[in-house]
């Protein structure tokens, strides 16, 4: 029923989609929200006048949305909703986020380190080469990280093919629903991505990837990641956009350098120059500046063997951890953010440190054990 409902609710994310998130936020469950569809101003005080006005007439959608979740079913696609447990975290920090989005893969969209890796459409041989070696040298420092992008043309596709060669799960954020791949000549990609990570959209059945869906999508490709890597850009390009959202979302963005000749790298380096992203030259600068070098701290240690002391120091955040881990043992990340209500963004490096001062372990599934 909740899926039913969130599929339904969808058809209201013509309006305003913080002020849809916010409803449902408030009311908890798309469910709520459909039986208190005549008096929605008791959830939300504010809402406008043409969300009260959808909602009342919603019902003349059901036969749409039963039918569209009908066809989720039958082809193995999973619908998810906004409060499941598998929705992004990271992205359910967001203001904007989706109610619901379709998956059809076979990955943990919370894993312990995500990314994204986005550029221009006319990626160069010099962009190339950047996503080659950028990705083999990543999987050689910090193995478990999941690679978003976009299966657009360029950079996205440069960067889901080289994270599949190099054993990366890699998600393909659409600007359309699942029924059908765009660009066509991207589907053998897609369908490798199906057994190595998965697609995923805000998208129903039937929905055409016109312009404005690519701009809305790139919230999302911004919003599930820790970090936005931007390889190749001209001076005005949807790079620049998922830039400006991850900034405004209060995560990492990154860029590389390139020549003050080339077109495809006037974006990169007018970001740069004003501040707007990091600059990096290789994977081994993108780690340490986020911290994640604690895979090979981590090896190490663990190699020498950690000895917990009997009363190790730790932080406030620290200590919320261990509290919800002492209630509930072997939690997923996601859950885990949410008990202890620290985003997954900060909540990482916490649980690193708390590996090395041995109170913690990670587990298999992504899950963290607390020592006795």
């Amino acid at each position: 029923m909740e899926s039913l409902n969130s599929i339904l609710l969808t058809r209201l994310s013509r309006f305003n989609l913080v002020e849809l998130a916010e409803l449902y936020r408030r009311a908890g469950s798309a469910t709520t929200v459909i039986e208190h569809k005549r008096d929605i101003r008791e959830i939300l005080p504010d809402a406008s006048t043409h969300l009260i006005q959808a909602l009342k007439d919603i019902d003349i959608c059901r036969e749409w949305a039963e039918k569209e979740l009908e066809y989720d079913h039958r082809h193995g696609i999973e619908p998810i909703c906004m409060n499941d447990e598998r929705y992004p975290q990271r992205l359910k920090e967001c203001p904007d986020a989706p109610i619901l989005l379709y998956f059809f893969g076979n990955t943990d969209l919370n894993q312990r380190h995500v990314i994204n890796i986005i550029g221009t459409r006319h990626c160069t041989p010099y962009g190339r080469d950047i996503i080659h070696s950028f990705v083999r040298e990543l999987k050689a420092l910090c193995p478990d990280v999941l690679i978003l992008s976009g299966l657009a043309y360029g950079v996205d596709i440069h960067a889901h093919r080289e994270a599949l060669e190099n054993g990366f799960n890699t998600i393909g954020v659409l600007a359309h629903g699942l029924d059908d791949i765009y660009p066509r000549g991207h589907r053998e990609t897609a369908q490798k991505m199906i057994h190595q990570g998965g697609l995923l959209t805000e998208y129903a059945t039937r929905t055409q990837p016109i312009a404005r869906n690519f701009v809305q999508r790139n919230r999302i490709v911004a919003g599930c990641a820790d970090a936005t890597i931007l390889i190749e850009s001209a001076a005005k390009g949807g790079g620049l956009i998922t830039c400006s959202i991850a900034r405004s979302y209060g995560r990492e963005v990154f860029a590389f350098p390139g020549s003050v000749h080339s077109d495809f790298s006037e974006g990169c380096n007018n970001l740069i120059r004003d501040n707007g992203a990091s600059l990096i030259t290789s994977a081994t600068d993108f780690i340490k500046a986020m911290g994640w070098d604690d895979a090979i701290k981590l090896e190490q240690a663990q190699q020498r063997g950690i000895e917990r002391t009997l009363f190790p120091n730790l932080s406030s955040d620290e200590e919320t951890i261990v509290r919800v881990l002492t209630k509930n043992n072997d939690l997923q990340i996601n859950l885990l953010s949410i008990q202890s209500n620290i985003p997954i963004s900060r909540l990482t490096g916490l649980l690193f440190t708390l590996e090395m001062k041995g109170v913690i372990r990670a587990m298999a599934g992504g899950c963290y054990h607390l020592l006795a």
